[in-house]
């Protein structure tokens, strides 16, 4: 049935109760007929509105602590029957079952009870089955019946009543129901999600994957390409969850070099400043200092021209000296997990620049599973959370590093894991000063990180280039010696890389022949 449909009886339960009074004020007083079951039938009598009770409907009380009160076809003939359907419309004489012209339900809320920790048997307790039917029931019926399960739509449904006189429209039906049904997708793909976690089931069967549209995207990676951005609903700090705080919309490219960015400099934690620049969602300088401000500068001088309008993350507040720096050069974004009044003053100053403030930093160790489409399907795997400690390194060559090379190496395979592959990283001091990413050849990527510390110099006025005295970090073996001497002529002293090469021994005999310090990590970093 295409033509508006009037709406005669509604029944509403919902668990979320947030802007509930008002929406059934408005659909009473347009002499909408209100069934209702426990809370919900409770807050609209304390209201002052009729309700009518479900079990009246049904001849049946809720029982076994509520889990049985809508499972009964006086619910769903009402929800299924086709109006226009003799038989149908017979059945419903016979049987007494009354027509549902709106339905109204949102569903326990089983992803808020995962996300506080419950534990097992709560986590049960919260999976919604009356709801999901109801719902199925309504959405497949949307030639006769609407179905509403977000409280962002109550105030576009009053609105669809008011343009038809009361009635609700078939497209507007038809919108609503695709939105029931993703919902209820969302829903068991949250169960299915949290059940395969709670049971160790690290390769179910079957894998479903769902999100909740944050922002329709003028443009994807390039403008023949149209994207959105979607919420998984997890409470991850970064680019989802992030408070923009001024600046332009941000566009498909901008959100993955965001995340990109936070996600690399939340490795250091917040024990000392650190900033990481991002160009094209590899890191164009990342470097600590004893302030904000110095470690941004620090950063910058790594690659000064790639770091124009790039994205900055910082892993503490951003304060007012360090955005008088950054706003001396465009920039993208910003985001830090928060921003003082001060800083945010002369931002303001940068129309254009995205501020974010995320309230914190994300957990590089926690557990997350990532996915990637491919032709025909997709591929998942637990994101990269290793981490290494010196306790973890090996020493392999004659000279043993010191203290300095080992603090550097650490902070150099950090960054490592957040360049793409082949990586070869530059450090110094605590400071990337040359970042060779993306290559085909790990030399070639050894000698571009090297060609980009030349050009360092020459921005900065250095005597020498900074790979002199400098370590290396490799986010995968060497497969032959040629990388490790490309870098011990660019004037690394020590290499910190997985191992595990067939010709290990003669990359180590390399290192040894030229006086290199050299550690295995026994993990590798790959990022394609």
């Amino acid at each position: 049935m295409t033509r508006p449909i009037p709406l005669t009886r509604a029944l509403i339960s919902v668990s979320d109760k947030t802007g509930l009074l008002d929406f059934a004020r408005a659909l009473s007083a347009r002499g909408v007929e209100l069934l209702s079951t426990g809370g919900t039938a409770k807050a609209l009598r304390e209201a002052g509105m009729s309700v009518r009770d479900v079990a009246d409907l049904t001849g049946f009380p809720e029982m076994m602590d509520g889990r049985v009160k809508t499972l009964h076809p006086a619910v769903h003939g009402g929800l299924l029957a086709l109006r226009d359907n003799d038989e149908h419309l017979a059945a419903m004489e016979a049987h007494g079952i009354e027509g549902i012209d709106l339905l109204v339900v949102n569903l326990y809320p089983f992803e808020e009870t995962v996300a506080k920790g419950a534990d097992y048997d709560e986590c049960i307790e919260n999976i919604d089955i009356g709801g999901p039917a109801m719902i199925r029931a309504a959405a497949k019926n949307h030639a006769f019946v609407t179905t509403v399960v977000d409280v962002a739509d109550y105030g576009r449904v009053l609105a669809e009543l008011d343009r038809n006189d009361g009635a609700i429209g078939y497209a507007f039906r038809q919108k609503l129901a695709q939105i029931a049904y993703a919902r209820t997708a969302a829903y068991d793909s949250a169960v299915s999600t949290w059940m395969a976690g709670a049971i160790g089931e690290e390769t179910p069967i079957r894998r479903t994957f769902a999100g909740t549209l944050a922002q329709t995207l003028r443009y994807g990676e390039n403008p023949h390409q149209s994207a959105a951005f979607y919420h998984d609903g997890t409470n991850r700090p970064g680019v989802a969850t992030a408070k923009q705080l001024q600046g332009k919309e941000l566009s498909y490219n901008n959100i993955n070099d965001t995340d990109a960015a936070f996600e690399l400099v939340a490795e250091f934690g917040t024990e000392k400043p650190t900033v990481a620049i991002i160009k094209h969602a590899n890191p164009c300088g990342v470097a600590s200092g004893d302030s904000v401000i110095e470690a941004y500068k620090r950063a910058f001088d790594c690659d000064r021209t790639s770091a124009f309008g790039g994205i900055i993350a910082l892993n503490q507040p951003l304060d007012a000296a360090t955005a008088e720096e950054i706003t001396k050069i465009f920039s993208e974004v910003i985001i830090a997990p928060s921003v003082e009044e001060a800083a945010k003053e002369v931002i303001a100053k940068k129309k254009n620049v995205r501020l974010l403030e995320t309230g914190g930093l994300p957990d590089p160790a926690s557990a997350i599973t990532t996915y990637r489409q491919v032709a025909g399907g997709f591929l998942v795997q637990g994101k990269d959370n290793g981490e290494i400690t010196l306790d973890d390194l090996k020493i392999v060559t004659e000279r043993q590093p010191s203290e300095q090379e080992l603090k550097d190496m650490l902070f150099a395979w950090k960054v490592a894991k957040h360049v793409k592959s082949n990586a070869i990283i530059y450090v110094k001091d605590g400071a990337t000063v040359g970042v060779g990413a993306g290559q085909m050849s790990r030399v070639d990527s050894t000698r571009i990180a090297a060609r980009k510390a030349q050009d360092m110099m020459e921005a900065c006025g250095f005597d020498v280039t900074p790979t002199q005295g400098s370590v290396v970090a490799s986010d995968a073996f060497f497969p032959f010696a040629d990388g490790l001497i490309t870098a011990a002529e660019a004037g690394a002293t020590a290499i910190i890389q997985p191992g595990g090469s067939m010709r290990d021994q003669e990359v180590i005999d390399a290192a040894n022949e030229r006086g290199l310090a050299m550690v295995f990590t026994s993990m590798r970093h790959f990022r394609h």
